[in-house]
C-alpha cells in the first residue's frame, strides 16, 4: 500500500502543476527547487523529498497529506485554506527573500532561523517545515538569486538595439548603483565565500557562472561575426571581462561610495574603457 501511495506522488504533482497553468520550470522556480530534480522526480528517477513536497502543497494550495495518497488528507478542491492573505508567491518564496535579505544586510551566519521567521511572521517550525535546514536555505537562496539575475539578463538583452548595445547593458546590469544593485551584490559576495566551504552550493555557484559566461560570450560571438567586435576567442574574452567586472564590483562595495575612483562610475568608466581598447573594432 506505501508503495502505490509513493506511486502516485509524482501524478498528484503533475496535476498540481497543470492546474497551477505554468510550465513545469516556472513550477520549480516557484518552489525553489532544481528544474533538473524535479524533472526526475515527476518521472520516478528520484523521490520528492518532504520539505519539497510541502513546498508543491503550499504553492499549489493543496494538501501535503492527499499528495502524499493519505486516505483522510482532503483533495485540491476541499482544502480548507488558513485565514489572512497569503504571501506574495506563498510561504516559501517569502521564507527565501527575507533570508536572501537577511543576509545582505547581515551576513548568513549572523542569520538566525529566529530572525527569518519574525521577518515571516511565522514560527521556526514552519520555516523548518519547508526547509528544514540552513544548508536547505542557502542553497534555495543561492538558486532564487540566480533565477532573479537570469531573468533580469534576459529582459535587458530582449530590449537591446544590436550586440554592441546587449554588451553595454549587461555591464550596466552588473554595477552597484542603486540600493537594490548593492544589495545584491551584498549577497553574491557572502554566498561566494559559501560555495568555497560547501559542495551543494558549489555546484549552483559553478552553473551559474557557466551560464553568465556564456550569454557573455554568445553576445561576443555574434558580435565578432557581425564586425561589431575584434576577432577573438569569444569564451576566453568572456572569461577576462566577467572577472573584471566581479573585481570591480567587489572594490565598490568594499571601499564604500564615497571613496575617490572606485565608485560605481569609475567601475562603469573602467569597463567600457576595456572593452573599447580590447573588445572593440577599430
Amino acid at each position: 500500500m506505501q508503495s502505490e501511495q509513493r506511486d502516485a506522488v509524482p501524478e498528484r504533482v503533475r496535476k498540481v502543476i497543470a492546474d497551477a497553468g505554468v510550465s513545469q520550470r516556472e513550477f520549480a522556480r516557484r518552489i525553489v527547487m532544481d528544474p533538473s530534480k524535479l524533472s526526475r522526480s515527476l518521472g520516478g528517477a528520484r523521490r520528492f523529498t518532504a520539505a519539497e513536497l510541502s513546498r508543491v502543497a503550499a504553492i499549489g494550495g493543496v494538501d501535503a497529506g492527499w499528495l502524499l495518497g493519505t486516505p483522510a488528507a482532503a483533495p485540491p478542491a476541499r482544502r480548507q485554506r488558513a485565514q489572512g492573505p497569503a504571501p506574495e508567491g506563498g510561504r516559501p518564496l517569502q521564507i527565501v527573500r527575507e533570508t536572501v535579505r537577511l543576509i545582505a544586510e547581515h551576513g548568513f551566519h549572523a542569520v538566525r532561523v529566529q530572525d527569518i521567521a519574525e521577518a515571516c511572521a511565522t514560527s521556526t517550525a514552519a520555516i523548518h517545515y519547508h526547509f528544514p535546514g540552513r544548508d536547505d536555505l542557502l542553497e534555495a537562496a543561492v538558486r532564487w538569486c540566480m533565477d532573479e539575475d537570469t531573468a533580469r539578463r534576459a529582459a535587458r538583452l530582449a530590449d537591446a538595439a544590436d550586440t554592441a548595445d546587449e554588451l553595454r547593458q549587461l555591464i550596466e546590469l552588473q554595477i552597484p548603483r542603486t540600493p537594490q544593485q548593492r544589495w545584491q551584490w551584498s549577497v553574491w559576495l557572502d554566498l561566494w565565500a559559501e560555495a568555497a566551504r560547501s559542495t551543494a552550493v558549489g555546484r549552483l555557484h559553478a552553473d551559474y557562472y557557466r551560464q553568465w559566461r556564456a550569454t557573455v560570450a554568445d553576445v561576443l560571438r555574434r558580435g565578432i561575426a557581425e564586425g561589431v567586435f575584434s576577432p577573438a576567442d569569444p569564451e576566453a574574452a568572456a572569461l577576462r571581462l566577467t572577472a573584471l567586472i566581479d573585481g570591480l564590483a567587489t572594490q565598490v562595495l568594499a571601499s564604500g561610495p564615497d571613496v575617490p575612483g572606485t565608485g560605481p562610475d569609475a567601475m562603469h568608466a573602467a569597463l567600457t574603457a576595456y572593452v573599447d581598447a580590447t573588445l572593440t573594432a577599430h
